[in-house]
């Protein structure tokens, strides 16, 4: 079995990452392929829990003329869909996995314990965490931090559509400085949008390295779980 650089990680993954070249709803193939890895990293012996979004259904910023609050439930909604599809994915290629939802859905999820979720990664399961933080106005990219240090992960993988962190947005200004190496109080101070700032100081506080990378290439999971240096590393 490889050695590896990570034994227990959180993959923070967007809606967006599971839809695809569709831009909405869940393409099956991007979503295979995703799982595809995670059943690498599972037989190699790491441990993977996941915080998935909801964005290609609902993002709460999305209802302009609706109450906050109720955007923000509906887009808490839209992660348990994405949370199911993964499953049931994973479960397919013979990857035990368990999805727990920090709004209760006893017919379809667990609700989130913390020593529960410790367990089943223990035991090598998958454990994906839908709802984000069962509360309005927190984003999942602070679900992704708040749940990395509840289950003790040692570094949160982040895919994004990007394969690092620029200075500015590679896809409008092809003039951006990519970053291989950057702090938590660089992104905060030049207000770089790789995690929200709550986020951000949630992982700095407890020392929580980000590895940000390209979720085009499902493979990069698995290079940086074996030390390979990909994307940009984020750390105090």
């Amino acid at each position: 079995m490889p050695e590896l650089k990570y034994k227990r990680v959180l993959l923070k993954l967007s809606g967006e990452a599971l839809a695809g070249e569709k831009k909405h709803g869940i393409n099956e193939e991007t979503m295979g392929e995703i799982c595809d890895q995670i059943k690498k990293l599972v037989e190699m012996g790491a441990e993977i829990a996941i915080v998935v979004g909801g964005g290609n259904f609902w993002r709460g910023r999305n209802g302009k003329e609706m109450e906050r609050t109720t955007s923000d439930y509906m887009g808490m909604l839209a992660t348990s869909m994405n949370g199911l599809a993964l499953q049931d994915a994973l479960e397919a290629r013979g990857v035990y996995s368990r999805l727990q939802t920090a709004i209760e859905m006893r017919e379809i999820a667990e609700p989130f314990i913390q020593r529960k979720a410790i367990k089943h990664l223990q035991k090598g399961r998958v454990v994906i965490f839908a709802c984000g933080t069962g509360h309005p106005y927190f984003t999942t990219d602070t679900t992704a931090a708040l749940r990395a240090v509840e289950v003790g992960a040692e570094a949160i993988l982040v895919g994004k559509t990007i394969d690092a962190v620029y200075s500015d947005d590679p896809k409008i200004n092809p003039n951006a400085e990519r970053y291989d190496h950057i702090t938590y109080l660089d992104i905060l101070s030049k207000d770089l949008k790789v995690m929200d700032s709550t986020a951000t100081a949630l992982c700095r506080d407890n020392k929580i390295p980000l590895i940000v990378f390209g979720i085009a290439d499902p493979e990069n999971m698995v290079k940086i779980i074996q030390g390979q240096k990909i994307g940009t590393l984020v750390t105090d």
